[in-house]
């Protein structure tokens, strides 16, 4: 059995198990501790806050999610934490909270989304966090400065690359980040089957997509891939 077989071995739910009509909000404890219960894996993703902590949160800027203006990474992740996530009582968490909620009982997925020359440090910073966790993790990211700070930081974790695209030039970008020893690969769903991801999987790399929201897409993922990223619906339940 490969080391890396309880990546694909359980739906992943993205950004937490949340539902669609918010009363549960994307990368929330809420939501984290709904996947813990229901037994899917965990993904999320990772800002680094002003002060240098991880915290757990998907856009740029916090207007969508906080109704405020401004990016995460100008805040510390006290004042982040105080903020509520689309009204409710949850904040946003930092990724030491994550770990303390899961502790081991689902395997996490954790994409790191930062911007080379302002997140300096971000890589390292996450390791920091994560030494001593004794559960499952996997770390991505679609920026290859930051998997090449993981990978040079000898990242004892699996460390994949994010990804999208059908053209040659792209497959040509994402073979270079291979080059750098990566583990696993994430990819847009819609975006397969492609050469790329064909020989990867020839390889022996793991495939997982992103994002499966209905029936169809879980049966496309799963004739070119082996598992999904998931929201809006219970894998359970087959249709």
């Amino acid at each position: 059995m490969s080391k890396l077989a309880w990546l694909t071995e359980r739906p992943v739910a993205h950004r937490g198990y949340h539902d669609m009509n918010r009363q549960v909000w994307e990368n929330t404890l809420s939501a984290f501790s709904r996947a813990v219960e229901a037994g899917f894996a965990i993904e999320c993703d990772l800002h680094y806050a002003s002060d240098g902590v991880p915290v757990v949160f998907h856009d740029d800027d916090l207007q969508r999610v906080c109704n405020l203006p401004g990016e995460v990474r100008e805040r510390t992740s006290a004042e982040l934490g105080l903020l509520s996530i689309g009204g409710t009582k949850d904040k946003i968490p930092t990724l030491k909270q994550l770990l303390q909620l899961c502790d081991g009982k689902v395997p996490l997925v954790l994409e790191l989304k930062g911007r080379e020359g302002d997140d300096e440090g971000f890589a390292e910073s996450v390791l920091e966090v994560l030494e001593g966790y004794k559960g499952h993790v996997a770390l991505m990211s679609f920026d290859h400065w930051l998997l090449k700070d993981l990978k040079s930081l000898e990242a004892s974790y699996p460390v994949g690359l994010t990804a999208e695209g059908n053209k040659p030039e792209t497959f040509f970008q994402h073979d270079e980040a291979m080059h750098l020893g990566l583990d696993f690969i994430s990819y847009f769903y819609g975006h397969l089957p492609n050469p790329f991801v064909t020989a990867q999987r020839q390889r022996g790399i793991p495939v997982i997509t992103w994002t499966v929201r209905d029936e169809a897409a879980r049966k496309h993922t799963f004739a070119n891939a082996d598992q999904m990223t998931f929201e809006g619906f219970d894998p359970r339940i087959v249709s």
